[in-house]
């Protein structure tokens, strides 16, 4: 069965890049939001296999909805997307639980790769 993938990304642009990329390469995108507030919403209805969450939305940034999805379930797979030169966050991400991080613009093979790694 494809490994079910949620999205977070306030610019649905970006969303639709990585909803590409993972279609083309056997992941199932079962669901977008577009603030933390909204992920964390789509993450208890949808019990994704993993998530991308973008570090930089309104209302709740990604960094704070990775802390409440890691509260909700340890066990969650997440990985952060971020702008270049936002380093200190992607620490603190990874500190609190992201699996890994890439980077914008994307590279497919680099997103397949972290994903991959991430729910292996």
């Amino acid at each position: 069965m494809a490994k079910q993938i949620l999205i977070v990304d306030d610019a649905a642009f970006m969303r639709m890049m990585i909803k590409d990329i993972l279609s083309k390469n056997g992941f199932e995108v079962v669901g977008e939001a577009q603030d933390g507030v909204e992920a964390i919403e789509k993450y208890k209805e949808l019990k994704p296999d993993l998530v991308t969450l973008d570090i930089t939305m309104p209302e709740m940034d990604g960094l704070a909805a990775l802390k409440e999805i890691k509260q909700l379930d340890g066990d969650a797979n997440i990985i952060m997307c971020s702008a270049m030169g936002q380093q200190a966050m992607v620490i603190d991400a990874i500190q609190a639980g992201a699996k890994d991080f890439i980077v914008k613009p994307f590279q497919a093979e680099r997103v397949v790769e972290a994903i991959q790694k991430a729910l292996d």
